[in-house]
């Protein structure tokens, strides 16, 4: 630490900061970062070449005569300490956010209702990581009212490592699921480390959470924290609480809602696809109602939110109704979607599903139970994409056909389930669509981003 005071006094003379050679801009620090297959100690002269005030770098190889050259014991630990640092300086209120599903949907509606009273700065993109979140707080100036910090984890200990960076004031989880269990190892680790905002927030004296009571996960670590909550079915204990109860989704939310303090119910037409989509707008409206926004405002901040980068995208393309939900995928999601858009009315309905990721051991069985759901549901095609969604199917057909898996055609209707087909990535989907015409069709996209099935879009 004795070096971020020094550090702290070069950021503030600078004109911000990179960690990206081609983002150089005059008078800008830059942080020599490490990867895999990168090591940005070898770019520190060119950043400074390029107009760059200083570079920070952690390898003594690297150092010359030019003053500008910041030696660190490691780049990326005083890259955190120093937005920690920054932080503590300004002292602006900041929201945590983190959960299975949901958080950058709801970090970006908090974010959408809060601005419309007050000067806030939140998480741009998916910058959730050890690297995001203190690229996210060296973005904040004296200026802003309010920061929103999304955090990510795939691991035990990311979000106590993260709100430690960012030390915040309030906490939201939106709700806790099978994901990254490889890294978790159980259902119970994804509990214990999203539950590392809540450890955290009773360490500050006035640590508030605002709770999604429909979770009954959260219910239960939220012990002795204030918190304020919001939920569809529940009764309202103070009058910071807020409820709210779904009036349609088809395609688009449509919901309405009541602050505990007020008679008045409030009525919502979203450009949301899905009804879990619901507790993302009542975790913004209680944030919103929390800081003062006036419920006018709050109700036209969420009703003008689009959302984007694949998250329950709905697309209207020249030929098909499109929803695109392809940025991520666990069996948590892909369960709520499948249902969800079994809902929904349509014609002719097709799904394209592809592999969840980072599953571990649990991979075989989640994906054996999710083309079990999909057979259920009664839609007119499914499209499987990737090895365990493949194997998933095979065992499906050695349950339910007296014929081996082998002899099974990959085109095949078995009974009232759905046509299926399988292909090995989304290169073979796209050969077969210039293969086969799809029209009219409303179809489900759902998978991890790794899979890329977004890219399907334009040929739909």
């Amino acid at each position: 630490m004795e070096q971020i005071p020094f550090l702290y006094d070069l950021f503030c003379q600078s004109s911000g900061m990179t960690t990206d050679t081609r983002q150089c801009g005059e008078g800008m620090m830059f942080f020599a970062l490490k990867g895999e297959r990168f090591d940005g100690n070898a770019y520190a002269l060119q950043a400074l070449e390029k107009g760059c005030s200083c570079a920070v770098i952690d390898d003594a190889r690297y150092l010359s005569d030019d003053k500008r050259l910041v030696l660190v014991d490691d780049v990326l630990t005083s890259l955190q300490q120093l937005a920690r640092y920054h932080r503590r300086e300004l002292g602006t209120p900041i929201i945590g956010i983190t959960g299975t599903n949901g958080k950058t949907t709801t970090k970006e509606l908090v974010a959408a209702v809060l601005s419309r009273t007050l000067r806030t700065h939140y998480t741009h993109g998916n910058l959730n990581n050890q690297i995001g979140v203190p690229l996210t707080l060296l973005q904040l100036t004296s200026s802003h009212q309010m920061a929103v910090v999304e955090m990510g984890a795939s691991h035990p200990g990311d979000i106590r490592e993260l709100v430690e960076i960012a030390e915040p004031d309030f906490g939201i989880i939106t709700n806790v699921g099978r994901a990254h269990l490889q890294g978790f190892g159980s259902f119970e680790g994804v509990i214990r480390t999203k539950g590392e905002l809540y450890d955290f927030l009773r360490t500050r004296p006035s640590g508030t959470i605002f709770l999604n009571d429909g979770d009954e996960h959260l219910r239960s670590i939220a012990e002795g924290l204030k918190a304020i909550r919001y939920g569809k079915a529940f009764s309202p204990s103070t009058s910071l609480d807020v409820r709210g109860e779904l009036i349609a989704c088809d395609p688009y939310l449509r919901f309405r809602w009541q602050a505990a303090g007020d008679a008045e119910w409030h009525e919502v037409s979203t450009r949301l696809v899905g009804g879990y989509n619901i507790d993302n707008a009542l975790c913004a409206i209680t944030v919103g109602c929390h800081f003062g926004v006036p419920a006018a405002d709050v109700c036209d901040a969420i009703e003008s939110y689009t959302p984007s980068n694949s998250r329950s995208q709905l697309v209207q393309t020249g030929a098909n109704t499109l929803v695109v939900d392809a940025y991520n995928a666990n069996p948590t999601s892909m369960r709520t979607a499948l249902l969800n858009f079994s809902q929904m009315t349509g014609s002719h309905k097709m799904v394209i599903a592809g592999d969840m990721r980072e599953l571990g051991e649990a991979s075989a069985t989640e994906h054996d139970t999710i083309v079990q759901l999909l057979a259920s549901c009664g839609f007119e095609q499914v499209w499987l994409v990737g090895d365990n969604f493949r194997q998933a199917l095979n065992n499906f057909r050695d349950k339910t056909s007296d014929k081996p898996a082998s002899s099974v055609p990959s085109d095949d209707t078995m009974g009232n389930s759905p046509v299926f087909r399988t292909f090995s990535c989304v290169e073979d989907v796209l050969a077969q669509l210039q293969q086969t015409s799809l029209n009219g069709m409303t179809i489900l996209i759902k998978g991890s981003n790794s899979m890329r099935l977004a890219s399907l879009v334009p040929a739909l």
